[in-house]
């Protein structure tokens, strides 16, 4: 996986600004933020969507997404969060590496991330 951007993210061979690293996870500060503490966590190990990774691994990105969110929020005076993955092609996954973004949100931020349906 040496053209995969975030697996060289965790070699340290690309730049970025680390906020979270233990021996499974690690989370970063995206280059292009929605918002401030916009925050990417993802699995060191390459694995491509929620669909193939392990479930081990699954639990430890979830655990530091919820510990992650909690910081955001109360460092940012937040009132919300999102936490967001798209998963496959047709979902509009961006790396096929798999990802989660916590997006601190705000009143009147401007940000829509919900796609507007009539039921």
């Amino acid at each position: 996986m040496d053209e995969c951007i975030f697996c060289r993210i965790v070699k340290k061979e690309v730049l970025a600004q680390i906020i979270f690293e233990d021996d499974l996870v690690l989370a970063f500060v995206p280059l292009q933020q929605v918002a401030k503490g916009h925050t990417l966590v993802i699995p060191k190990q390459h694995f491509e969507n929620i669909f193939d990774v392990d479930d081990i691994v699954l639990r430890e990105l979830i655990s530091v997404s919820k510990k992650l969110s909690n910081k955001l929020f109360y460092d940012n005076t937040a009132t919300g969060v999102n936490i967001l993955n798209a998963s496959g092609k047709d979902a509009q996954q961006s790396v096929n590496h798999l990802h989660f973004h916590i997006v601190p949100r705000h009143p009147n931020d401007g940000l829509d991330m919900w796609i507007k349906q009539s039921l």
